[in-house]
């Protein structure tokens, strides 16, 4: 099911937050097929996919359910570059919840990635160059 084709449920933003129906809105399970479905396309295709949960009419309710569903797997990561990422595997493979925080330590964006390895953790081309300099120095100073 494509995203454009989850239900929208409308939440008023002006309202007290204290006041704010906090339940689950529907949306959540919804999202949990989508999530199946990006990880059929992963494996037939390898195609990585990202999903902005902050874009999505999700409660908070539909966020702890869903985060609650999908449990805590074996790996994690945390970077540490301009605020706090927390890229953490799921109980199923492939599917990380992906969380990052400002200076300050805000949430300012949240993402399921339905991949193998979450692009932040692979190291970039250059970074590598960088480390191999670094291990042909360790070598040759053993000699």
């Amino acid at each position: 099911m494509p995203l454009d084709a989850i239900p929208v449920v409308v939440i008023n933003s002006s309202e007290n937050p204290a006041t704010v129906d906090n339940s689950l809105s529907g949306n959540a399970p919804v999202l949990l097929r989508e999530i199946a479905e990006l990880a059929n396309r992963l494996l037939a295709t390898g195609e990585a996919s990202a999903i902005d949960l902050r874009a999505l009419p999700l409660t908070p309710a539909d966020l702890d359910w869903l985060r609650e569903t999908l449990g805590q797997g074996q790996v994690s990561a945390t970077l540490e570059a301009e605020g706090e990422s927390i890229l953490s595997e799921t109980v199923c493979p492939g599917v990380w919840w992906v969380t990052h925080h400002n200076e300050n330590g805000a949430v300012v964006s949240e993402f399921i990635e339905v991949t193998y390895v979450p692009e932040l953790l692979q190291a970039h081309p250059d970074d590598v160059k960088i480390g191999l300099e670094h291990l042909e120095l360790l070598i040759s100073d053993l000699s």
